[in-house]
């Protein structure tokens, strides 16, 4: 085996015999730094100085032979990945058995052959650096997907802030609402996970993603006309009615892009609350009239969150709401406009919602001063 100084790997071997030890130098010398030591106890002093590569591990040695030795070399961080050879003078299958057990790779019994005892260690050796170098690839490979799907995740996260800004810009009435909405929605999912109501249901579920995707909900907005958009009065029913297609607009929106990408559960997401966040309870909602459990999870939810953020937040045809009229607006809507259980879950999170109203309207406040 031709390996440069370099590249020398370390080989201790560790025999109570000192004609065996001096065989093993000899043998193996040539190709490795050779470690000799007479028992297990100078083997682990001798460890406390030098990493091997390998261990040559004689079993019937006294105070402590190989298999108490073994076990110890098992249980330490340190030495847990040396590869370990017993060597010794029985050959009965039992004791090879309890060897390999332990965690010895190979077990060479003696008086050894030396040509056989450098090429077992040899091959040992080869695997030991391929096993490293296949970890490595692995490790690399992993580094590689990481970084391309937090590329995904960046560009995902780009599209979708641009859109929202776009939809914000265009409808006057409701800055800072979609950063609102995110969070008031997040803080209802905790609430689902910290009481375990729809524990089977959402367990799957990439939260993280949903919270992201709430951003597109009023997507369709940008293809409402202006005047209705931003009326500072009370809308007609005939604009109430063009304002309403908002949320089928959104989910055909959402289709035309699912089209085009294999993004589905990231799309499936968006597109179910876009269309499903004006549902009702009760049936009254908009836009397919859908009643209690038809109306998907995440619309029941973005319900309550964007009704809350629209109460609290002033409008040219409104002043806003107090919080606590906003949570006692919503109360009065549980069982009709909302569901019930998640009502009360809401208002297990009140303050959570009144305390991130008050932030993002103060950060907004002074980064508008900063401008």
């Amino acid at each position: 085996m031709d390996i440069t100084p370099a590249t020398r790997k370390k080989v201790i071997f560790v025999d109570d015999q000192v004609s065996n030890l001096l065989i093993g130098r000899n043998v193996l010398s040539p190709d490795y730094d050779v470690f000799t030591v007479p028992s297990a106890e100078k083997m682990f002093a001798l460890l406390k100085k030098i990493d091997p590569d390998l261990i040559l591990l004689d079993i019937e040695m006294p105070e402590m032979n190989g298999y108490e030795a073994i076990e110890i070399l098992k249980n330490e961080p340190k030495t847990l990945e040396i590869p370990v050879i017993f060597l010794t003078a029985k050959t009965d299958a039992g004791s090879e058995l309890k060897g390999l057990e332990l965690g010895a790779i190979d077990y060479i019994s003696k008086p050894f052959s030396p040509p056989l005892l450098l090429k077992r260690i040899d091959n040992h050796l080869l695997f030991a650096v391929q096993k490293q170098e296949l970890q490595k690839y692995n490790k690399d490979l992993e580094d590689i997907v990481k970084a391309k799907t937090e590329t995904i995740v960046e560009l995902q996260n780009a599209v979708l802030e641009t859109v929202a800004e776009l939809v914000e810009t265009r409808d006057e009435t409701t800055g800072g609402h979609i950063e609102r909405t995110q969070v008031y929605l997040k803080t209802l999912f905790d609430g689902l996970k910290e009481t375990g109501i729809y524990n089977e249901e959402i367990k799957d579920w990439d939260v993280e993603m949903i919270v992201r995707s709430a951003q597109l909900h009023d997507v369709g907005k940008i293809s409402i006309r202006e005047d209705v958009l931003n009326k500072p009065g009370k809308l007609t029913k005939d604009e109430f009615e063009e304002m309403k297609k908002h949320t089928i607009i959104g989910g055909k929106i959402i289709e035309h892009i699912q089209e085009r990408t294999t993004e589905q559960p990231f799309l499936e997401y968006t597109k179910t609350m876009a269309v499903s966040h004006h549902e009702k309870w009760d049936g009254t909602g908009y836009p397919y009239g859908l009643k209690g459990e038809e109306i998907p999870l995440e619309g029941r939810l973005m319900s309550i969150v964007d009704v809350y953020d629209a109460l609290v937040s002033e409008r040219p045809y409104k002043k806003a709401f107090s919080h606590n009229e906003a949570v006692q607006i919503i109360k009065d809507g549980s069982g009709t406009q909302f569901e019930p259980a998640l009502v009360d879950l809401f208002l297990r999170e009140q303050n959570k919602f009144e305390e991130t109203a008050k932030n993002i309207r103060k950060s907004h406040l002074f980064g508008a001063m900063d401008d």
